[in-house]
């Protein structure tokens, strides 16, 4: 899809599932933070909630007041191609994805729009590079998951770490996350659906491995880790499952950058003993009770759908990405941090990624392709405008 065909396309940016949780956080970011001039609308399937939405919005900017709205309903899919024909970008927070996202991801690959969304879902994902990566590569469209917490800290901050190792050398980066975070009930619906379907994910990760190209002349892998205790943080290092090692892979499989032979290990970090002795309790307690049908309703009834933590507790909320990476002679310490990494770091790094793909100069890409493959430093300059770190702690020669 030619570049001048979706310039002259009515908007920039739509926002489908304005009127959930995350998304009017998003909304709420892009009326605050869009740039003069840009062209944006939001979407859903309920106009009603889309008037409030706008009466929010229009108090953070005036301009607001005639924001477009429009109707898309993930069961409709003729409203979800007009939706994507409509826009240079679309950015979706409508999830679960794997039971209602991938209408649109089909629409947009079709149609050459990019396509941003905040899935950490492996398995959906996975089936969307097998039925859609193709088409959008025929028509120049960038599908980008995983634009929130999961997993841009990871892949951008592996990425900024990897910069400043050596080239052409060997690399390996562990990455240990630490957070007080709450959750919102669209996320724990996300969690416990992937959990109930850990052998249909197993089976994508599988077929995917059979048709995705690997990286010629060179190794680039990624892994969950061993529990042990990390000298280099002082705390003690879980095995994290988050999609994030298989994102922070595929970047490296396709950037050079990342040299011959690159490794990449995920950890949950924590600071005292008891925690990691019980956070795997808790972890299979709630994967169990994933498999089982009263179980699952029980935990999915808890929090409803498009609820969340409140402003009180998304303030007291904060989030670090430790990285220490080696390689070449030199170890790197790195971090990435932020403030509440669910929602309110989650809906501001999805808008940027949305104005990144509308504005930003960009390498030339197109089809399933991460962050850091599709947008890396411009992206990373636009969250550390907007106030999320990315800093050196150490850098140092080892023998």
């Amino acid at each position: 899809m030619a570049d001048r065909n979706r310039a002259e396309r009515p908007y920039d940016i739509v926002l489908f599932g304005a009127t959930g949780f995350t998304g009017a956080l998003t909304a709420e970011y892009l009326a605050a933070h869009a740039p003069e001039g840009c062209r944006w609308a939001v979407a859903g399937r309920d106009h009603a909630r889309l008037e409030l939405l706008r009466e929010r919005l229009t108090a953070i900017d005036p301009r607001c007041a005639v924001l477009p709205l429009l109707r898309a309903d993930v069961r409709d899919p003729d409203s979800l191609r007009a939706l994507a024909e409509s826009a240079r970008v679309v950015a979706s927070t409508v999830g679960p994805y794997l039971w209602y996202g991938e209408g649109l991801v089909a629409a947009c690959a079709e149609a050459g729009t990019d396509y941003a969304d905040l899935c950490g879902e492996a398995e959906f994902a996975d089936r969307m590079y097998l039925r859609h990566d193709v088409r959008a590569r025929e028509t120049g469209a960038r599908l980008v998951h995983g634009c929130g917490f999961d997993s841009v800290p990871a892949d951008l901050g592996t990425q900024f770490t990897v910069e400043r190792l050596p080239e052409g050398v060997p690399l390996r980066v562990d990455g240990f996350v630490r957070t007080n975070a709450f959750f919102s009930g669209g996320t724990l619906a996300a969690t416990v659906t992937a959990m109930s379907r850990g052998r249909q994910l197993m089976a994508a990760a599988r077929e995917r491995r059979l048709y995705e190209p690997r990286p010629v002349g060179r190794r680039a892998g990624a892994s969950f880790g061993a529990p042990r205790f990390s000298r280099e943080t002082g705390t003690w290092a879980l095995p994290l499952p988050a999609p994030d090692p298989w994102v922070v892979a595929r970047s490296a499989a396709a950037l050079p950058r990342y040299g011959p032979d690159f490794g990449y290990r995920h950890y949950a970090s924590v600071r005292t003993l008891p925690v990691a002795l019980s956070a795997p309790l808790i972890a299979g307690g709630l994967l169990v009770a994933a498999q089982l049908p009263p179980a699952r309703r029980a935990l999915l009834g808890r929090y409803a759908p498009g609820t969340g933590p409140d402003a009180t507790r998304r303030e007291a909320s904060r989030f670090s990405l430790r990285f220490v990476g080696t390689g070449g002679g030199r170890r790197v310490l790195t971090e990435v941090s932020g403030g509440d990494p669910g929602y309110d770091e989650s809906s501001k790094s999805l808008a940027e990624s949305a104005l990144c793909l509308a504005f930003d100069a960009l390498p030339e890409t197109s089809g399933q392709v991460t962050t850091a493959m599709a947008m890396g430093g411009a992206l990373r300059e636009r969250l550390r405008a907007a106030g999320t770190v990315f800093r050196v702690a150490d850098s140092r020669a080892v023998g």
